[in-house]
């Protein structure tokens, strides 16, 4: 079936414009240099008879803490799930704006999927979400899920790619012929397996210097030129690559990601 991906993010920790900078990126029109924290946002046709808040199922990986922003951009009012990549602030802490989108599942909750001990770091972290003793409302609900093996959710399977961002073990996800792997320095053998046959591959690319724990916009063109995708598109950006200059020096199948981006794909 075909899925629509949505980049709701595609910038760096920090964001771009990055406070108080005064470089060119940063001060740049062009909306494309405009980068929120990185996250995209999967849409495909619900299983029949399995749409109870419409035809068509959302799910979302990582919710970062411009979240909020990127929700009212594109006009969220469903969300079936989320998947978490790792716990690193820009990627978690909008877990909060959650709230409204997941009391359209009452009396149930919102699934959140992540690895056994990311959810043991969730649960502590937001310890007032989880552990909760406020009666008066007006706290995200929402339940852990751990994953370690691959996901059928809603006809779609989504398996768990295992990439290495500086020292630490996180996910990135296949469904279908997409894949999203952000914030890595380095993807594993056994993982680049897992990305072959590609139409659509989303990658870390932070900027052209070296980084400890992000992948540069060469390290990154060598996992294209390994594995092959039909497109490929860099994420994860800081205010080193201009949006248009960058994209005028990469291969035609590749490009930088920019926010609001939509494509579509087989999942």
């Amino acid at each position: 079936m075909r899925a629509t991906l949505t980049v709701l993010g595609s910038g760096t920790s920090m964001g771009v414009p990055t406070i108080g900078c005064d470089c060119a990126v940063c001060h740049s029109t062009d909306p494309r240099d405009r980068r929120t924290r990185p996250s995209i946002m999967l849409s495909y046709p619900a299983p029949h008879g399995d749409a109870p808040h419409g035809n068509v199922r959302h799910v979302v990986i990582d919710t970062t803490p411009d979240f909020r922003e990127q929700a009212l951009r594109e006009h969220i009012t469903q969300l079936d799930a989320v998947f978490y990549s790792h716990t690193h602030a820009d990627h978690i802490l909008g877990i909060d704006d959650l709230r409204p989108l997941t009391y359209r599942h009452k009396p149930g909750k919102l699934p959140l999927y992540a690895t056994p001990r990311n959810c043991e770091f969730l649960r502590n972290m937001f310890r007032y979400i989880f552990e909760a003793d406020y009666k008066f409302g007006g706290l995200p609900l929402v339940e852990l899920r751990p994953i370690e093996a691959p996901v059928e959710l809603f006809g779609a399977r989504f398996e768990p790619v295992t990439v290495i961002h500086g020292e630490t073990p996180i996910l990135g996800f296949r469904f279908g012929s997409g894949a999203y792997l952000t914030d890595h320095s380095s993807v594993p053998t056994e993982s680049l397996d897992k990305l072959r046959d590609l139409d659509v591959l989303f990658l870390d690319a932070l900027r052209y210097k070296p980084h400890p724990t992000h992948s540069t916009v060469e390290q990154s063109l060598a996992i294209v030129n390994e594995v092959k995708p039909k497109r490929a598109f860099f994420t994860h950006i800081c205010h080193d690559l201009p949006h248009v200059e960058t994209n005028a020096k990469l291969p035609p199948e590749v490009k930088l990601a920019y926010d609001g981006m939509k494509l579509e794909f087989e999942i």
